[in-house]
């Protein structure tokens, strides 16, 4: 035991020794110098080149398109194919909820909507016939209208002839120059002119009366054309209510709206839902960004377009690219719930920080909402 003490001691004073001997010349010592003045400079300018070329910023977390899937319809859910983990594309199937009584209010009412489709068939059929038939009469009445006025006014220039006729020949009776036969021919004649126009006058009134009568008829499509458009109406409504139902139906089964994973879920088969209720979590892990709040001082640096070097703390050493994308328009201070107006005049400067959002390219999906980040956004020139 005290054979290796004594060897311990020895080995120490021999290396003290040549320690000495190394440290205690003058180039040595230089040497020594002259490696700790390169190492500070190495450290302070590496810091300075970073300081000046570079926007850091430590304390952000990664974002991420997230939907929260809920009910719009309430019933009992008969099928949750949806697992947690699970990627899912934009329409597959998430939660199935029970459509029975849907799909039969459905039926009756597709029933409701052919029968109010049949009833304006036969109204339209209706307005054919009653147009085919009153217009053929209200045809023909135009024609005897223009027959009877025809014969009228070709009776009444007989009877404005025979009325000229009897003039001439009454004062010549007067004279006595014609005899009583010729005077009572004439007087017989005008009578049947006059009787003649009696009756074409009669005629043209028989035949207005007889349009009139067709006219009248013809407002029969009136009345038709008012029950087409009623039943149109109630046919829109049901329609209406059909697509609203059908609409109820496609609600129960609540489908993916985006490409994305299944972080979540908040149900299980069996279970009743409301209207509102949420059931799962989707987040797309192909749209990944940080919000980096930036110091007003620093945010003069920063560029649309700029690149960001993206370290996360679950993956030392490794380094994610970013663009910015957009920057802020108002102080994050100006958000807050609580806001400071500084009413009793004491006041503290505080360098206020604007938000900044840097898209960030996903890696074989390793980035997820909520890791620590931290950003490196290069200054331009």
């Amino acid at each position: 035991m005290n054979d290796m003490s004594d060897g311990i001691v020895t080995a120490r004073s021999r290396g003290q020794g040549l320690l000495r001997r190394f440290f205690g010349t003058p180039r040595a010592r230089l040497l020594l110098l002259l490696g700790v003045a390169l190492t500070a400079i190495l450290v302070l300018g590496s810091w300075l080149y970073g300081r000046y070329t570079h926007v850091f910023v430590q304390d952000s977390r990664l974002s991420s398109t997230m939907v929260s899937v809920s009910s719009r319809a309430a019933g009992w859910i008969t099928d949750f194919p949806a697992k947690e983990g699970a990627t899912v594309n934009k329409g597959d199937l998430l939660v199935d909820i029970d459509a029975r009584e849907s799909a039969f209010m459905l039926a009756e009412m597709e029933a409701g909507l052919e029968a109010i489709r049949s009833e304006k068939a036969a109204l339209a059929l209706s307005r054919e016939q009653a147009d085919q038939r009153t217009k053929s009469q209200y045809e023909m009445g135009q024609a005897m209208i223009n027959e009877t006025t025809a014969r009228q006014s070709s009776a009444q220039s007989d009877l404005q002839l025979a009325q000229a006729d009897f003039k001439r020949i009454d004062d010549l009776y007067k004279d006595k120059v014609i005899s009583t036969q010729r005077w009572e021919t004439e007087r017989n004649r005008i009578k049947k002119a006059e009787q003649e126009n009696q009756r074409a006058q009669a005629a043209v009134e028989a035949a207005r009366a007889s349009l009139a009568t067709a006219q009248s008829a013809r407002m029969e499509l009136q009345v038709l054309d008012e029950r087409l458009r009623s039943a149109g109406a109630q046919e829109a409504r049901l329609t209406a209510q059909r697509d609203r139902q059908a609409l109820d139906i496609s609600d129960r089964a609540v489908k993916a709206t985006i490409n994305g994973v299944i972080d979540e879920t908040f149900a299980n088969p069996g279970e009743y839902v409301r209207p509102g209720q949420r059931l799962l979590m989707i987040h797309d892990q192909n749209n990944i960004w940080v919000n980096a709040n930036i110091k007003e001082n620093e945010i003069r640096h920063v560029r649309i377009g700029s690149h960001a070097s993206i370290g996360v703390d679950a993956y030392p050493g490794e380094k994610f690219d970013g663009k910015v994308v957009r920057i802020g328009n108002a102080a994050t201070s100006q958000f807050a719930l609580l806001p400071n107006p500084n009413p009793s005049g004491n006041f503290t400067k505080i360098a206020q920080r604007l938000e900044v959002r840097i898209d960030v390219e996903q890696r074989n999906h390793l980035l997820k909402p909520g890791m620590m980040v931290e950003v490196s956004i290069d200054i331009p020139d």
